[in-house]
Formats: C-alpha cells, sequence, structure tokens
C-alpha cells in the first residue's frame, strides 16, 4: 500500500490509528462479551458463508494476489475456534529458502498495541490500579500539567491531550536496556498540545506512558509481562517481543521486505542501511530497534492471534466485566468516506474508540479488531463475535493492497458479495 490515500482514506490515518476504522470501514476493536454479543446471531448469520469456504470468493481473490506478487503471508479464517480457511503465500525468508506458513510469526506494528491495554485492565482488576488514576500517580518527573490532569483513560481511549515526540528513524539499537531507555526519555518528551479529554489520534506517548505504567507497578519489564500474563495464558506459544538477532536468524519469523525507490525490494532485517522511501515511514526500517518499544509491536502467527481473540472472549485474559470494559465504546469517531462504505447499501452504523481498539456497527453486527503496518509488513485481525468469526491477515513486503484485502474478508464473512 503505497503513500496515496486508499480508496477515499488516508494512509496517514492508517498509521495513526492502526485500526479498521482508519481504512474506511469501521472496525478495531472489540465488543468480544457482554450483552451486546451474548445475543444469539439472527439465524441466516450461522451458517458458513459459501465466500468463507476453500475455493471461495475470498480464497480466489488472495490467490490471484500472490500470483500477482501483491501478497506474501498467510490468511485465516475460524469460525467459533474451528479453521475455515488457511493460505500461506510467498517467502518468508528468500535467502534462505524458508516459505511462509501458519507456523511463521509476523512484524505487529500497531496490531500489538491492544495487549497493552489488557496489561493495563488485568492490574485495575487486580487493584493494582485504578482507570482514573494520573499518571503522576505511578510515575515521577512528568510535568505537572500532564502529571496531575492525564489519567489513564485518557491514554488508553485516545484523548490525553498529548502530542507524539519526534523520532529519529535511523537510529540503530543494540540492546534491550538500550530501547526501553530511550523511550522512557521519549514519552517524557510528550507535550500537552490540547486539554485532556481531547481526542489526539492516539499518539505515540499514549502507547508508551501506560507501558511504563504496567512496568512501575510490576517490577517487571513490559515485555516480561505480557508474555508471561497474556501470550502464555492465551497459549500463544509462537508470538513474543523477539530481538533483531531472533528475527534474523530464527526461522519462524517473517522478515520484512521493504519496497524501494528504484522498485525492488530489499530484506529491511539484513539491510539496516535501508529504509521505506513512502512519505509518511519516510526512511524507516523496523528492523533498526532492537526489540519493538514497550507498549507497541511484537510478532504472532495467525493461529495465536485467534487463539488471543477467543482468550477474551471466554475469561482466560480479563475477568469478563473487564473484558467488556477494555471493548465498550468511549467516544465516537469522524465517519469515514471511501472502503466498504461506498459499496455496501448502508454505511457502518457508527464506529467509536474503545481502549486501543475501535469499534463499529457494520448491518447490525459488530466488527473488531486491530491494524497496523511497518515498512515491508502488514497485520490485521478482526473478530465478528456476533457470528463468531475471527479474521487475520499477516502480510511481509510491501504494495500488498491491505485495505481491499480487509474489505475481501469482510464481504465473505458477512456474505456480501
Amino acid at each position: 500500500m503505497g503513500s496515496d490515500s486508499v480508496r477515499g482514506m488516508g494512509r496517514r490515518r492508517l498509521l495513526g490509528w492502526g485500526g479498521l476504522t482508519a481504512v474506511g470501514v469501521a472496525a478495531g476493536g472489540a465488543q468480544l462479551v457482554g450483552a451486546r454479543s451474548a445475543r444469539a446471531a439472527p439465524a441466516g448469520r450461522r451458517a458458513i458463508p459459501r465466500d468463507t469456504r476453500p475455493g471461495g470468493a475470498y480464497d480466489r481473490y488472495v490467490a490471484k494476489l500472490a500470483a500477482e506478487d501483491r501478497f506474501s503471508g498467510v490468511v485465516l479464517l475460524s469460525h467459533r475456534g474451528r479453521t475455515v480457511l488457511s493460505r500461506s503465500y510467498g517467502m518468508a525468508d528468500r535467502e534462505k529458502g524458508i516459505r511462509n506458513h501458519e507456523g511463521v510469526a509476523f512484524n505487529l506494528s500497531s496490531a500489538g498495541k491492544p495487549f497493552g491495554a489488557v496489561a493495563v485492565l488485568q492490574l485495575a482488576q487486580r487493584g493494582r490500579l485504578r482507570l482514573s488514576d494520573t499518571v503522576g500517580t505511578h510515575l515521577k518527573g512528568f510535568p505537572a500539567e500532564i502529571a496531575d490532569k492525564v489519567t489513564i483513560h485518557h491514554l488508553l481511549s485516545g484523548i490525553s491531550g498529548l502530542n507524539t515526540p519526534e523520532e529519529d528513524p535511523q537510529r540503530v539499537f543494540r540492546g534491550k536496556e538500550e530501547v526501553r531507555e530511550f523511550y522512557e526519555g521519549w514519552a517524557r518528551q510528550a507535550k500537552p498540545v490540547a486539554p485532556p479529554g481531547t481526542p489526539t489520534d492516539h499518539a505515540g506517548a499514549e502507547v508508551a506512558i501506560p507501558a511504563l505504567i504496567v512496568e512501575a507497578v510490576t517490577g517487571m519489564t513490559y515485555w516480561d509481562y505480557v508474555e508471561e500474563h497474556i501470550f502464555k495464558r492465551c497459549g500463544m506459544t509462537g508470538t513474543a517481543f523477539f530481538t533483531r538477532p531472533q528475527w534474523l536468524t530464527d526461522p519462524h519469523i517473517a522478515h520484512s521486505y521493504m519496497r524501494q525507490a528504484d522498485g525492488s525490494r530489499v530484506d529491511a532485517v539484513r539491510n539496516l542501511d535501508k529504509g521505506s522511501p513512502d512519505p509518511l515511514q519516510q526512511g524507516k526500517n523496523p528492523a533498526r530497534s532492537f526489540i519493538d518499544f514497550p507498549g507497541d509491536g511484537g510478532f504472532a502467527t495467525a493461529p495465536d492471534l485467534v487463539r488471543f481473540a477467543r482468550a477474551l472472549a471466554d475469561g482466560t485474559v480479563l475477568d469478563r466485566p473487564y473484558a467488556e470494559l477494555l471493548t465498550a465504546p468511549k467516544i465516537p469517531l469522524a465517519p469515514q468516506g471511501g472502503g466498504l462504505r461506498a459499496a455496501r447499501p448502508a454505511p457502518a452504523d457508527a464506529a467509536f474508540a474503545t481502549y486501543m481498539m475501535p469499534v463499529s456497527l457494520i448491518d447490525g453486527q459488530w466488527l473488531n479488531g486491530r491494524a497496523g503496518v511497518n515498512p515491508g509488513s502488514v497485520a490485521s485481525w478482526n473478530i465478528y463475535p456476533d457470528s463468531g468469526w475471527v479474521g487475520v491477515v499477516l502480510g511481509n513486503h510491501d504494495d500488498t493492497p491491505f485495505q481491499e484485502i480487509i474489505e475481501q474478508e469482510m464481504n465473505a464473512v458477512l456474505g456480501k458479495t
């Protein structure tokens, strides 16, 4: 996906929010449990739509993209815990001849942000913190306008009023502690640009500061806490915050292939001197960071993201009231043009921000999930709680028509052709 607007929606908004609301439809987050999703699905929703099955429209569409060198990665559709469609295309590591398959983990970028929200809510349900706590309740050294006025709720909802400090995309990190120290200092450079309660399109500090709070409350690094209390608890054995040396050598991690200005693709992990020419990610190479900064990213397999979705619904990682709190609509999002809204008889009923995951109503169903984009990689997981579907798209090269794949998935699951 290039830097131009994509069917009525700018790439900048996709990169900022990372949810499907950002790609011109609605989607994001999570009515996974509770009164809304507990109701019985309409009879027509219970059948397996033909377009979701092997040989169906979605399967044929992705196969065509792969044949045209426009998709490399994994797509998976699961219905009530049973895999209906799983397809893998392209190479995880071209140099070593390793093909993509279900057991390969892909870079998540912003699609990993909900893990941080779940970590915070786990601590809240254990009484270790309150969502009304201000930043200064747990962290020292922030200016009073942040420490005394910005709450955890503001941060998770994307309404902190903070900006995103400038980053240096050329910096190459050499270890975990260097990454952690840098981003702690980076988060402390955030400045109020509007009163708390003002939507800020999920500024970077809104991700980094809750991760620092998790560390302050637990005495563990953010990465260790999430791996121990979320990934392990969900049975996500192929998911982790892998380091660059692991990314380089582990055959179960897909390398990210970035498009260059001359039309070639390069392996980001083996070419730290190369960066993206995309104007909105100018010069960025995701492998330069030794490990993804706290609160963001990580790597996951498609089946593991299905396991995470099911764990949110069945009480494995959060008690039901807190799972409902995670996914409950917080503030309305502005309508988005293009995308499925232009193709459907009726647009999305409504779209809302939640805790790190936008959520929408499409044709009377909740649609929840998260998307992420990095140079050389795309990631999306969608949850259709009213009908029991989970859809995952993981890719490892540029030029993927990301929005269109998501639209085709939605059409297939919702029975729209």
